[in-house]
């Protein structure tokens, strides 16, 4: 299996992760991914971008089952209101493509929020920066590796 950036970033911090491959070059539904993985939904998550007053960005990372509330989402980071990144945004400001976003080894660090039910899982999957790759690792390793907080940025 090839190397990806969030991989190469996880054995720089000395995080232990597990790699998961899916072997497609196309982008998956969530849904569809964690069924591919034979994992639960719950335990997988996506990492979504969004911009909130001019220039500033914020990556929240949520089960693929679930769907990001926006009005949380701004009332975490301090924002009155907060949109998606357009797809065609996505690749000059992160590094990647849709379907393959991380939110480790962006090239800039944005403010990261994970969805507080990361916190109920010993490991948690997300994308390895690239479509077909996945890894899962610890959360609490995860904390070693970015800044991010915990909140309910969910709709119910």
């Amino acid at each position: 299996m090839e190397k990806t950036n969030v991989m190469r970033v996880l054995d720089q911090k000395k995080v232990k992760y597990t790699p998961h491959y899916y072997g497609t070059e196309e982008a998956i539904g969530g849904m569809e991914l964690a069924e591919t993985l034979g994992q639960d939904p719950n335990h997988v998550f996506k990492t979504l971008v969004t911009v909130g007053s001019p220039n500033k960005y914020y990556v929240f990372d949520i089960p693929v089952n679930r769907e990001l509330n926006l009005k949380k989402a701004a009332k975490v980071v301090g924002e009155k209101k907060i949109e998606m990144l357009k797809s065609k945004d996505l690749l000059p400001l992160t590094g990647y493509i849709h379907g393959g976003c991380s939110p480790v080894g962006m090239k800039k660090f944005f403010p990261t929020t994970f969805h507080q039910t990361a916190e109920d899982f010993d490991t948690i999957i997300f994308s390895a920066g690239k479509i077909g790759y996945q890894v899962e690792l610890a959360f609490e390793d995860l904390k070693k590796v970015i800044r991010l907080q915990t909140a309910d940025i969910c709709d119910d």
